[in-house]
C-alpha cells in the first residue's frame, strides 16, 4: 500500500481517553515533567497504556518516588457485536491499592473502566473520561493537570469540607497546618482536640 492509502482522514474520530490528574502537593513538585500535557497522543490499541515511575517501562511516567515503578495499566478491547473501544484498568502496584469509583483493586486485579471514572492511588486522583469514537487499531490520549481535586465534584460535602483522598470521606478544614501537611487523616477524638 502506498502512504496515501494508509493515512486516516480528518473525519475519522478515534476513541479518546481524557486523563485529568491531581496531586495534593503538585504545585511544589515537578511531578508531571515527563508527561506530554495538552496535545492528543495516539496510542496503539494492542499495547497496554502504563502509568508509573519508570519511564522505560511505562507509556507515561510520574516523577515521584512514592509511585510504583509500574502503577497501573489501561487495556483496550472490543466486545462482540459492539463497535466501541472499551477499556479495563489493572493495578500493577504491589505496594498499594488502587480504587476505581470507590472499588478497591489489589495487585494485578482488573475491572472494566466506566465511561467516567475517578481513580485514586497514593495522593493522586485521576479522572478518566472516555470519549467514544470509531474503534480502530489505535486510540488517543489527552493529559491535563487539574487545579482542584476531581473528587470535589462527586463528594456530597458541605462547602466548608474537603474530601479525604484515600477514603472519599469528608473532614473539616479546621486542622492545624502541621497536621494537614501530613496528608489524608482519619477523623477521631485525638484529632478533634487540635481544632
Amino acid at each position: 500500500m502506498n502512504k496515501m492509502q494508509t493515512l486516516e482522514t480528518e473525519e475519522d474520530l478515534l476513541t479518546c481517553l481524557h486523563i485529568k490528574l491531581y496531586h495534593t502537593q503538585q504545585s511544589c513538585k515537578g511531578l508531571y515533567g515527563l508527561l506530554p500535557l495538552g496535545p492528543r497522543i495516539r496510542h496503539s490499541a494492542d499495547d497496554p497504556l502504563r502509568l508509573g515511575r519508570d519511564a522505560q517501562a511505562c507509556t507515561f511516567a510520574l516523577i515521584d518516588t512514592r509511585v510504583s515503578r509500574k502503577q497501573l495499566a489501561l487495556h483496550a478491547y472490543r466486545a462482540p457485536q459492539n463497535p466501541d473501544m472499551l477499556f479495563t484498568i489493572q493495578n500493577l502496584s504491589q505496594r498499594g491499592l488502587l480504587s476505581v469509583n470507590s472499588t478497591a483493586l489489589g495487585y494485578l486485579e482488573r475491572m472494566d473502566l466506566p465511561d467516567k471514572a475517578l481513580i485514586r492511588f497514593g495522593e493522586y486522583q485521576m479522572l478518566i473520561i472516555r470519549e467514544s469514537g470509531e474503534a480502530k487499531g489505535s486510540f488517543e490520549v489527552e493529559l491535563e493537570v487539574l487545579a482542584e481535586p476531581p473528587s470535589r465534584e462527586t463528594c456530597m460535602c458541605v462547602p466548608s469540607m474537603t474530601p479525604v483522598m484515600d477514603t472519599g470521606s469528608c473532614v473539616t478544614n479546621s486542622f492545624p497546618a502541621e497536621l494537614t501537611a501530613l496528608g489524608p487523616l482519619e477523623t477521631d477524638e485525638t484529632l478533634m482536640c487540635h481544632s
